[in-house]
């Protein structure tokens, strides 16, 4: 093994053991939850319950999931408790859900309408669309990791400069 890769692989070790990467590990665990819940409720909407087209399923599966989303990522993966702070936390929040169900809703459509035309088949059309939507959420994942670590969910500057009550 090269020099270079061994301090990788070191560093990887140590990286490990940090709160961020705790902090990331949890993250993720919060996508998979998440994922799981919108793929569920888009195959419901879109085949079992048939509400409406596939971007239209994608956008209630989305809207619904981002509720426990939300909480989990403030609470578990972040640890911020108290209450949520509107315009520091909740709107921002929504807004980046907004855009990722936008960009998911878009890919699901285009996915479903070339499902449609070029296999003819509900099981495979079910599949593309419900790759489209994992693989645009996992093109903004990395992204939405960075804003919540970074802009969303960073520890209130003036709760810890408050000298503590007795």
């Amino acid at each position: 093994m090269s020099p270079g890769t061994s301090s990788r692989l070191e560093r990887a070790r140590e990286f490990r053991k940090t709160p961020a990467f705790a902090k990331l590990w949890r993250y993720a665990a919060v996508s998979v939850i998440s994922t799981v819940l919108t793929e569920v409720l888009l195959y419901l909407f879109f085949r079992v319950a048939k509400v409406g087209s596939a971007a239209e399923s994608n956008a209630l599966a989305a809207g619904i999931a981002t509720v426990p989303s939300y909480y989990l990522n403030r609470t578990w993966a972040w640890g911020k408790t108290g209450k949520s702070h509107v315009m520091r936390e909740v709107v921002p929040f929504w807004t980046i859900a907004a855009v990722s169900l936008v960009l998911s809703t878009i890919a699901v459509g285009a996915a479903d309408s070339a499902a449609k035309a070029h296999l003819h088949s509900h099981a495979l059309e079910t599949l593309v669309v419900l790759g489209a939507n994992i693989g645009t959420y996992g093109v903004i994942w990395v992204a939405k990791f960075v804003l919540f670590n970074k802009v969303l969910f960073v520890p209130d500057p003036a709760a810890a400069t408050e000298p503590a009550s007795d």
